[in-house]
């Protein structure tokens, strides 16, 4: 099957991590409760997004939220003025950037206030969005954020297949850290059929050796918690997913754990669709809803049941916002 071009800027491809002058604000409000009336569901739901995965560009916000890349511009910029949101667009080798959104100051208190914190609590300092901007892990997370929102908006043309749930890196390192680190866990859906999966998103910087030895610890987390997810490795060209293939497949096949991977030659606008290789020998690519027939075995992992330690910014984001309401006003 020919594989799809690797896009020359954005996700995939390589960022410079140096950020553009932030644009200007004509106003913004300083009082959280004559802003909250102005705010939809929706734009909470986006700050919340925001805080869990840290940074989203303006068409992956659209492909999540909006009807077209339009509006999404429109109710950004609006949110951008309010400093609900920040935003920075950077440099690339080739080409222009889209605008990259972070949670602004505003949407930091009013995370805070909705979840009893005070802002230092949460997590957001005033350099939030410099060190989102500069931090060399900028294509990595935004090549994570970008797989994952083609598989979530995938029910707005297949209302019974997407992602159900999504948690981020930083998430997932909360609940199982001490055993795994993996780039996201999610569950991907197809009528009846679940697919959990953690992610391993590769961008061809560590060792195959370091790779490798994550599996271990794969397999300590099933053989530790008795539930099985699937492990997701995607990689940046074909050329690196034949070689983490080569090197992987007598490891995952000795360990019994349930792999597949792909590359960003495939993946590039359909993740879900026949790009997804078995670790085994002669497997050919196929679906995410394949993958889960065929592994009849898998179950989602545990520490997923919500905590008395859990606060309203710890449990999980909807991958996709509550229906549409008519936008405040600005």
């Amino acid at each position: 099957m020919p594989s799809l071009p690797r896009p020359t800027v954005g996700p995939g491809s390589r960022y410079t991590a140096r950020a553009a002058t932030t644009r200007h604000r004509p106003h913004q409000h300083t009082d959280i409760a004559t802003l909250a009336h102005r705010l939809t569901t929706r734009d909470l739901w986006l700050a919340r997004m925001l805080h869990e995965h840290r940074v989203l560009t303006t068409p992956q916000i659209a492909r999540l939220a909006h009807t077209s890349l339009r509006s999404a511009q429109r109710r950004l910029r609006v949110l951008h003025q309010h400093a609900v949101l920040d935003s920075f667009r950077p440099l690339t080798a080739t080409g222009s950037a889209p605008e990259h959104y972070t949670l602004g100051p505003l949407g930091a208190a009013l995370l805070s206030a909705h979840a009893s914190l005070d802002t230092a609590a949460l997590g957001w300092r005033p350099t939030h969005t410099g060190r989102i901007a500069y931090s060399p892990s900028l294509g990595h997370d935004l090549g994570v954020n970008d797989l994952l929102t083609h598989l979530a908006a995938h029910t707005h043309t297949t209302p019974t297949t997407g992602l159900s749930l999504w948690l981020s890196e930083r998430s997932a390192a909360r609940r199982w850290g001490d055993l795994i680190r993996p780039d996201a866990y999610a569950h991907y859906r197809d009528g009846d059929l679940l697919l959990p999966f953690f992610l391993e998103y590769d961008t061809g910087s560590q060792p195959l050796a370091r790779v490798e030895a994550k599996l271990t610890g794969y397999a300590a987390f099933i053989t530790t918690t008795n539930t099985r997810p699937a492990l997701l490795i995607h990689t940046r060209t074909q050329s690196r997913d034949q070689a983490l293939r080569r090197r992987l497949a007598d490891t995952a096949r000795e360990l019994d754990l349930n792999v597949a991977t792909s590359s960003a030659d495939f993946t590039t606008t359909g993740p879900w669709g026949p790009w997804w290789a078995p670790l085994q020998p002669a497997a050919r690519r196929t679906t995410l809803t394949d993958l889960a027939a065929q592994w009849p075995g898998l179950s989602p992992a545990s520490g997923l049941e919500p905590t008395d330690a859990d606060t309203a910014l710890t449990l999980p984001v909807p991958p996709l916002p509550p229906a549409a309401q008519p936008e405040a006003g600005t």
